[in-house]
């Protein structure tokens, strides 16, 4: 009786063992990602005994490879750069000319120096709001010794009764088709800019500039 539950715990031992081994092989030994096939008629292609090894090159064959190093010398700029950082700009870019003074032409003895010189440095910067609101004041006036007011009329505008200037318009039509940039996120970008306009209006001028005369966008 305990030869045969002896015998029966060995069994259970070596199958149990068959199958840890095989879950192993499905973790650490060649498989494909789809399915694992046991075949053992075929090589394994990856056994590590029979893997063949690199083949070393002979000491003559060895060689020292010097360490790389990044170079540092200056890019070659265009002629029609403005300066050494390679920044370009067309005329129509406006220019805001900060001054910086040291302390030595503010202090109390700033009278002691004389400005032989500048050095100008350029620097690309963006500011919070690409967008403006004109304010156009029109004079209401009269003729000297008359009552009846004249009122200056309104800039001639694109859209009738429109509260978007040409350039917006422009702008909205370009950012949209040319740059791919959705109404959606040109409205919040108008928001950031401290401007309150709900998405449906540009939608309407969108519409309504793409209706209008190519003639008018001329005038």
């Amino acid at each position: 009786m305990l030869r045969e539950q002896l015998g029966a715990q060995a069994e259970a031992i070596r199958q149990l063992t068959h199958q840890l081994d095989w879950f192993k092989k499905q973790l650490f030994g060649p498989k494909s990602e789809k399915q694992v096939y046991d075949l053992p008629g075929q090589d394994s292609l990856f056994q590590p005994d029979e893997a063949p090894l690199p083949e070393q090159p002979d000491d003559a064959e060895k060689r020292t490879i010097k360490a790389y190093q990044r170079g540092t010398g200056k890019k070659q700029r265009d002629d029609d750069c403005l300066n050494d950082t390679g920044l370009r700009f067309t005329a129509d870019v406006p220019v805001e000319v900060i001054e910086h003074l040291p302390p030595e032409l503010t202090g109390p003895e700033a009278d002691q120096y004389e400005v032989i010189g500048s050095k100008t440095t350029y620097r690309l910067a963006q500011r919070a709001s690409s967008y403006v609101v004109l304010k156009c004041e029109r004079p209401v006036f009269r003729r000297k010794g008359t009552e009846k007011l004249i009122t200056t009329p309104a800039p001639f505008n694109v859209l009738d009764n429109s509260l978007a200037d040409v350039s917006l318009l422009a702008g909205l039509l370009v950012d949209k088709f040319q740059f791919h940039l959705p109404l959606y996120r040109q409205h919040q970008r108008i928001q950031q800019a401290g401007i309150t306009l709900s998405r449906s209006t540009l939608t309407n001028l969108v519409k309504r500039a793409i209706d209008g005369e190519p003639a008018e966008f001329g005038k």
